[in-house]
């Protein structure tokens, strides 16, 4: 009798430790198979004994099982922050890589534009007078008209119509000054005309802008016959650009003599400007 007193008290009290919103049903229950096993207790019958004892691991068991979601909490919580940990700590080294990579970028840009500019150093044009170094601001493409910008203007002595340069090789020459700034029309454009001379007989020819990457060739002497590879220099017959000047090569194209320029227009990151005076007619 008091055992079976003894296992009620102990089932009341797991049901009361246990309890909580999920668990009314449970302790209702508890309060009922308890009575049932007092009464049956009283009664002394046999199989009570057997029958509690089966009751109560179920008891036990079921209690166990309803708490361990809870017990693990704490492990999940764990988890779940160093999963946590470790993604910031990704997002961080990813962060760090991408400045790694910028500062190779940086260090790559300034290596090619010192390269530009120790190529000018060290070109061997022999320009008369003056000059100045400038540096590409804007490239003003577009389908015919093509031209550059630079940081050069009226302060630095530039005037229209000076040869613009790149190293040993012409580009162009100045056509708007600014105070700060000027514009280059480059040889490809569709308003550029130069007269140039071609292969070791000097044959004259006027060196004209289509708007394309390469310019054409125009007035060549009829019975004239040209050839891949000749080089193209400067005539300096308009008394704009000095004589000499290499401008490129030649390539033929069905009818039409293309020139292939020394200094690809869609390469330039800086140039000289030659301070030649020049005669206010001549552009």
């Amino acid at each position: 009798m008091s055992s079976s007193r003894d296992d009620f008290g102990i089932a009341i009290r797991s049901a009361l430790l246990k309890k909580g919103a999920r668990q009314k049903f449970s302790l209702v229950f508890l309060f009922i198979l308890a009575f049932i096993i007092f009464l049956l207790d009283t009664y002394k019958f046999k199989t009570v004994t057997i029958t509690r004892s089966i009751i109560n691991d179920g008891i036990y068991r079921l209690t166990n099982i309803s708490t361990a979601p809870f017990k693990l909490i704490p492990s999940i919580n764990s988890k779940v922050k160093e999963i946590t940990f470790a993604i910031n700590e990704n997002k961080e080294l990813k962060i760090e890589l991408e400045k790694l990579k910028n500062k190779e970028f940086q260090v790559e840009f300034l290596k090619n534009q010192n390269d530009s500019l120790k190529k000018i150093l060290e070109s061997d044009v022999k320009i008369k007078g003056k000059s100045t170094l400038a540096k590409v601001l804007l490239d003003k493409d577009s389908p015919y008209l093509k031209s550059i910008v630079i940081n050069r203007g009226s302060k630095s002595g530039i005037n229209k119509g000076m040869p613009v340069v790149d190293g040993n090789y012409l580009v162009g020459k100045i056509v708007e000054v600014n105070f700060l700034s000027s514009r280059v029309l480059l040889l490809n454009d569709l308003n550029s005309r130069i007269p140039v001379t071609l292969g070791d007989d000097s044959t004259q020819a006027i060196l004209s802008g289509k708007g394309e990457r390469k310019p054409v060739l125009e007035y060549l002497p009829e019975l004239y016959t040209p050839s891949d590879n000749l080089n193209v220099f400067t005539s300096g017959k308009d008394g704009i650009f000095l004589p000499g000047l290499p401008v490129g090569t030649t390539e033929i194209d069905g009818l039409e003599v293309k020139v292939k320029l020394f200094s690809d227009p869609n390469q330039l990151s800086f140039v000289t400007v030659q301070l030649i005076k020049m005669k206010e007619e001549n552009f």
